[in-house]
């Protein structure tokens, strides 16, 4: 059984990606560990405090990862070791998945630079915040989740979607469809 990695940071957004970790750990029976850069807890952006289970250095020694998983958050500084990873799982076509402005860290790894992606880190915000901006625009599409290849990327208010490609991805609800397509109608019932 592989692992998928989750990328923690200060301010994260962990609601982005609860639903998409809740299903793939109980349903799809994969391990999901928490990587943060250093071995100290951090606050996501609802409060809550998480602490890592082990730092990226860390994770990019270990030899069954199946992906790394990106929730949002502010737009921030990328240390080299984070985007050694990224570049790592993406050589070895592992999933590389990040929703709202979690693409800004497979951007600036140049894993966007041949693909086509989303984010809701508009280039409006990049001018308010005076960065560099991490997007190759070119590949940008306004679209609630885009899937090219092992990439999948998401707009923030598309967790449900993102949720749902990620599944697919993975196959968590390998021979379980109605299963899958009924908690997708009890979610958007609401």
């Amino acid at each position: 059984m592989g692992k998928i990695i989750c990328w923690i940071s200060e301010d994260f957004a962990d609601f982005e990606i609860t639903l998409a970790f809740h299903k793939i750990r109980n349903v799809g029976k994969k391990e999901v560990l928490a990587a943060g850069y250093r071995d100290v807890p951090v606050m996501s952006e609802s409060g809550l405090l998480y602490a890592p289970q082990l730092t990226i250095r860390e994770a990019m020694e270990l030899d069954d990862i199946e992906g790394l998983i990106i929730p949002g958050g502010p737009i921030r500084n990328q240390p080299d070791e984070l985007t050694e990873f990224i570049m790592k799982l993406d050589q070895e076509k592992k999933l590389l998945a990040a929703i709202c402005n979690g693409p800004q860290y497979l951007g600036r790894a140049g894993i966007l630079h041949q693909r086509k992606f989303t984010t809701s880190c508009s280039v409006e915000r990049i001018r308010q915040l005076g960065v560099q901006d991490p997007f190759p625009r070119e590949n940008e599409r306004d679209q609630r989740v885009v899937r090219d290849g092992h990439v999948i990327t998401a707009k923030g208010r598309a967790f449900v979607d993102f949720s749902f490609e990620l599944f697919d991805y993975l196959d968590v609800y390998h021979g379980q469809q109605a299963e899958k397509e009924q908690l997708f109608k009890d979610i958007m019932d609401r």
